[in-house]
């Protein structure tokens, strides 16, 4: 009953049969407010009640209203010395006698609902101290409930941004510049998607957050469909990034096949977990059989980059740029640097390094045998109309 999970509203039905108990009486409940309605959420009674699931009354027609705005006090005896245009439950509980109730109150003064009680006619009429027991429990359900709610918010919030982006066909995609240290042409491009400056959140928060929410899919399609669009526009490869959870489902690889296979390199990230590598292995098969080839993104920066190369055996190894940062004056980044190029000659894989900024780091890729790179030193991500074949001339040299 209610927007309540079941752990919730179990922990919430056993303070209501607390207070039932405490104060001798045959009903509680639990309310949630809207700006027009109480809606109920969690009832104990000592009797069957034909009370349905949406239960909801009017806040102006409720004593809990009339209450929290001061017309009545918290406890009410005998509602049957009440102006008959003041008293509720006389439809559907005509026994009602005696009437309790206090706000349930979040920590920042936010009125969630109400903690209420009812008597019948054969219970014993409250009395004062029972608005103590009351207030007590519904602060205890308030830190119940009030989890759940700002979970909730969250995710209301999320949805309000995301589904209006997902209408219009999703992220913007920009292009950054793949290029050979060697001679500083470029040989493809990393499709990146952007969101709107006003969220101020990164990418991978971004679609983090669509997951949170169940819309993580549809926005890393609309991202990879977007990417595919580049395609007819630029030449060499580009390279796309997509979650393993994502590219497991029917729509992603249905999606994928329909490509240039040959020229596609697909990111799978190393934060990324996979839950079941034979079940990838097996989306991934026919498409690396058409041409497809695999990449496992931010190598260096956690463990499970190494299990995803050892199990997938990609084409692609991408050195994540807390690798390549101050490269250039540290040893033990060169060390690290050069056995993953070495892993990566042992599988037959290319590597590639993000995140360059200096041409010294540049200079110390190559010399650690690092053949492929992007960064800010050569450009940022781009619009396809302005990516270039060639970088001899560095567009940005610091991260200004």
């Amino acid at each position: 009953m209610g927007t309540l999970h079941t752990e919730e509203a179990q922990q919430v039905a056993a303070l209501l049969r607390t207070a039932r108990e405490a104060l001798g009486l045959s009903l509680a409940f639990m309310t949630r407010m809207d700006a027009t309605h109480l809606h109920l959420e969690v009832l104990d009674s000592a009797v069957p009640l034909p009370v349905p699931d949406d239960a909801k009354l009017l806040r102006r027609e409720t004593l809990c209203q009339r209450i929290m705005d001061g017309e009545l006090p918290a406890v009410i005896p005998d509602v049957r010395v009440l102006p008959s245009t003041m008293r509720a439950f006389e439809a559907p509980v005509p026994q009602v006698r005696s009437f309790l109730s206090v706000p349930v109150v979040l920590s920042d003064g936010t009125v969630y609902g109400t903690f209420c009680a009812i008597g019948f006619a054969e219970d014993s009429e409250p009395i004062l101290r029972d608005k103590a027991i009351m207030e007590v429990l519904s602060r205890a359900a308030a830190l119940v409930v009030e989890p759940g709610v700002r979970k909730r918010a969250v995710a209301t919030e999320i949805l309000d941004r995301v589904r209006p982006l997902i209408a219009r066909g999703g992220p913007v995609v920009l292009l950054q510049p793949i290029v050979d240290l060697t001679t500083w042409r470029r040989v493809g491009a990393e499709a990146l998607s952007r969101f709107p400056q006003e969220w101020n959140r990164t990418p991978d928060v971004c679609f983090a957050d669509a997951h949170g929410v169940g819309e993580g899919h549809r926005l890393e399609i609309q991202a990879l469909r977007r990417a595919a669009d580049h395609l007819a526009d630029v030449t060499g490869y580009v390279s796309m990034n997509a979650s393993p959870a994502t590219l497991l489902t029917p729509e992603c690889s249905r999606m994928l096949e329909l490509l240039p296979l040959h020229r596609v390199v697909l990111e799978l990230s190393e934060h990324d977990p996979v839950e079941d590598y034979d079940a990838l292995k097996a989306v991934l098969a026919p498409l690396r059989a058409g041409g497809m080839r695999l990449a496992i993104d931010d190598v260096g920066a956690g463990f499970s980059s190494l299990r995803h190369i050892v199990i997938t055996a990609p084409d692609v190894i991408k050195l994540d740029r807390s690798m390549v940062t101050g490269l250039d004056h540290d040893p033990v980044l060169q060390v690290v640097a050069r056995s993953l190029v070495d892993l990566a000659r042992t599988t037959g894989a290319q590597v590639v390094a993000e995140g360059i900024e200096t041409e010294a780091e540049a200079a110390a890729l190559l010399d650690v045998g690092v053949g492929l790179g992007q960064g800010w030193l050569f450009d940022r991500a781009t619009t396809v109309h302005e990516l270039r074949d060639s970088y001899h001339a560095a567009a940005y040299c610091t991260a200004a």
